[in-house]
């Protein structure tokens, strides 16, 4: 890892593979969390079984841990080496021109992503492990849908979620056709393919999630 992060290819070539793992754990977890919405029993099912499975908690867990913070360390220092390398600005300079807004203010999206991202470990993750680990409270399959059913009654929490969501779809609308790139996966037969498919990927994954909060917030 050290030889393969020493370069800024090796570093981007790195980011990459750390967000197309992200970009699976999405799916996943989208769709897991969906299944709330159409009834408490195969959300418990699913939740209790990730949350009790030994290969899930204490190896699946870590390594995601590991890739997301991987991934916002190594995007914060491949831009500050960027920025490094143009200590002096130019005269004028028109960014519009040659690239989107999102590309280049991946950094304030990815802030706010890392902040969304705080909260949302603290909503369950700190209290899975207070519950299991500090607690130590007897295990209720049922428990699931109910705790994160409560979570979205507050509207601030859920107006942040929407807002972290939105700005997930416009991080990735960038970072998925990027992270191809990154990886060489540039064609002129296959690229178009791959940019429609991140644009809908950058829309209806935002979107599930986006829905499944208001769903629980109108429905409380």
């Amino acid at each position: 890892m050290a030889s393969l992060t020493s370069s800024t290819i090796g570093r981007k070539y790195a980011m990459a593979l750390s967000a197309m793992f992200l970009l699976i754990f999405l799916v996943m977890h989208l769709g897991v969390n969906m299944l709330s919405v159409f009834g408490d029993t195969a959300y418990n099912n699913a939740s209790h079984f990730m949350g009790y499975n030994p290969l899930i908690q204490f190896l699946m867990q870590p390594v995601l841990m590991f890739a997301v913070i991987f991934h916002f360390v190594m995007g914060f220092v491949l831009e500050l080496k960027n920025k490094a390398a143009r200590p002096v600005k130019y005269a004028v300079h028109n960014g519009a021109a040659n690239s989107t807004w999102m590309s280049r203010n991946m950094v304030i999206s990815g802030l706010v992503i890392l902040a969304f991202l705080g909260l949302h470990m603290y909503d369950f993750w700190a209290h899975e492990m207070n519950y299991k680990y500090v607690e130590n409270l007897p295990i209720q399959e049922n428990r699931f849908w109910e705790d994160l059913h409560h979570k979205f009654a507050d509207p601030i929490r859920v107006a942040f979620y929407v807002v972290s969501f939105v700005l997930l779809g416009l991080h990735l609308s960038h970072g998925f056709q990027s992270s191809f790139q990154s990886i060489g996966a540039r064609h002129p037969k296959y690229t178009p393919m791959i940019k429609a498919f991140g644009t809908w990927y950058s829309i209806l994954i935002p979107l599930g999630f986006i829905f499944i909060a208001v769903y629980h917030f109108v429905t409380q």
